[in-house]
């Protein structure tokens, strides 16, 4: 039998602790210990970032990470972007509006590598957007609904912080 590990992760501001194998990936841990399913598991090798979330606010693929290494860390997941009652983030809704999705599969990655993105960089440039996009891979949409969406998102969340400039 293998040895268990007990760690304490705080996935979207909520405690959660838990025995797991050494080898037990975060993915699994957040989909099926945690309960969270928003977190997709697509090729399992760290390619689509489909699992993309974010460590110690760090984007990394939970496919790749072990749930030990996370171990006292704080996890942002796609269904921490979301307000607790419900209120989709600037982010969500703008995918939403701009149907900056198909099937969905890559979605939740998507978010979380564009919500990256915005909290380092307001601003971004197409191209920027498109560089920090290009490690999620969409099979569906073509990227310009997804661009258009976070250049939206962008352009909501600079205005809500009082960061849009007048003109």
């Amino acid at each position: 039998m293998a040895e268990r590990r007990e760690i304490r992760v705080t996935i979207n501001g909520t405690p959660h602790a838990g025995r797991v194998e050494a080898r037990r990936l975060l993915a699994d841990f957040i989909r099926e210990d945690a309960g969270m399913t928003g977190t997709h598991i697509g090729c399992e090798h760290g390619v689509c970032g489909a699992c993309t979330v974010l460590v110690g606010g760090v984007a990394v693929r939970s496919c790749l990470m072990l749930a030990v290494q996370a171990d006292g860390a704080d996890v942002l997941t796609i269904e921490g972007l979301a307000s607790p009652d419900g209120t989709l983030h600037p982010l969500q809704a703008a995918f939403w509006e701009h149907q900056a999705l198909q099937c969905g599969f890559c979605t939740p990655g998507m978010l979380m590598a564009a919500w990256d993105l915005l909290r380092t960089n307001p601003s971004p440039t197409d191209q920027e957007i498109r560089t920090a996009l290009a490690a999620v891979v969409c099979r569906c949409t073509g990227y310009q609904g997804i661009v258009e969406a976070v250049r939206d998102a962008a352009r909501r969340m600079r205005a809500s912080s009082g960061r849009e400039v007048a003109g």
